[in-house]
């Protein structure tokens, strides 16, 4: 029988640690994954799940995962009905996460296992969120490393969060981080952008990176796009989330009032002067900028109206509380 998130979300946290792993065709990769996993977490001493989201694999994948889960008592799989992508994975193994911290990692041995005790130790220092950073990174110099390093520098500041390296997936995250972000789209590589719009405290710590062992990437240069226009939506969310009009006003009634500016040049040379506008381009061009305007505006009120329908209609605050001290009411008991 499969549990639904809310189900988990009802159930107490019973575990230290919670190490999510998605996987979509990795089979080769599993047993070494799980038994190098596995004996890494057991040296830290703290209780422990593991958790394999197979993201529709094709490669018997899901069914060698199956087989493992019923051998042992500490690993979970979450099977998707079909590939959804890697966000959607790894946002399914955040719901059914039960730790107080959360660790992510690949399937394809690239992270280093043991490396899990180092972010996790990092984050119990006082962070949120603790990226990798793969300082000695193991991939082609061209495909991979370049545009990596191109996507860093873009994303650190466009978003203000400086890491080396944020398409490391070993990431330990504190569980009331996570139940604060939703993701959608290929978000995954943004985590620490989202957790920051959140009010996380964030650090980085320098990890292992290994050459691929098994089978080939999943990634290429086709997600440089891709990552553009996400970080297109970080941006927003970012800077405008709470207040849409803020982004969509200003060019509005700067649109409208150029539109208004027009006519009323163009009405004092016909009416005025006694001189011809119909052929005039800056007629057109009142018009398309006094419409624009108006369009801006109305888009701006919409997405005000939306973002109010969101917040309310899911009582999500717009403001994050870390701690509340003292200030305990008369004749209250803990």
């Amino acid at each position: 029988m499969v549990t639904s998130p809310s189900q988990i979300a009802a159930v107490n946290t019973r575990y230290e640690l919670s190490v999510v792993v998605p996987i979509y065709n990795e089979y080769d990769s599993i047993p070494l994954l799980v038994e190098k996993i596995t004996n890494a977490v057991r040296t830290m001493g703290v209780s422990y799940e593991l958790i394999c989201v197979d993201d529709g694999s094709t490669d018997g994948s899901a069914k060698l995962l199956k087989a493992l889960a019923k051998e042992r008592h500490d690993l979970r799989v979450i099977l998707l009905r079909r590939n959804y992508g890697q966000t959607p994975a790894m946002a399914a193994g955040f719901n059914y996460a039960r730790g107080q911290v959360i660790v992510t990692l690949d399937g394809d041995l690239q992270n280093e296992p043991a490396d899990i005790a180092t972010v996790y130790q990092k984050l119990h220092e006082g962070y949120d969120l603790v990226s990798g950073w793969r300082k000695d990174r193991q991939d082609n110099a061209i495909t991979r490393l370049l545009p990596s390093k191109i996507a860093n520098w873009l994303i650190a500041t466009v978003t203000g969060v400086r890491l080396h390296d944020y398409g490391c997936s070993l990431k330990a995250y504190s569980a009331d981080v996570v139940k604060d972000m939703n993701l959608y789209g290929e978000l995954h590589r943004f985590l620490p952008a989202l957790a920051y719009i959140e009010g996380a405290r964030i650090s980085e710590v320098p990890v292992r990176h290994h050459a691929r062992q098994f089978g080939q990437s999943k990634y290429g240069l086709g997600r440089t796009f891709r990552v553009a226009l996400d970080l297109l939506t970080i941006y927003f969310m970012k800077t405008f989330l709470t207040r849409p009009m803020h982004v969509f006003g200003p060019f509005g009634a700067i649109s409208v009032f150029a539109g208004l500016g027009l006519s009323i040049y163009l009405a004092f040379v016909k009416f005025i002067l006694n001189a011809e506008i119909g052929n005039r381009p800056l007629l057109m061009l009142a018009v398309v900028l006094f419409i624009s305007g108006i369009q801006l505006l109305s888009v701006g009120l919409l997405a005000e109206l939306m973002m109010r329908t969101y917040h309310e209609s899911q009582k999500r605050p717009i403001y994050r509380v870390r701690e509340i001290v003292g200030g305990k009411l008369s004749g209250v008991q803990d």
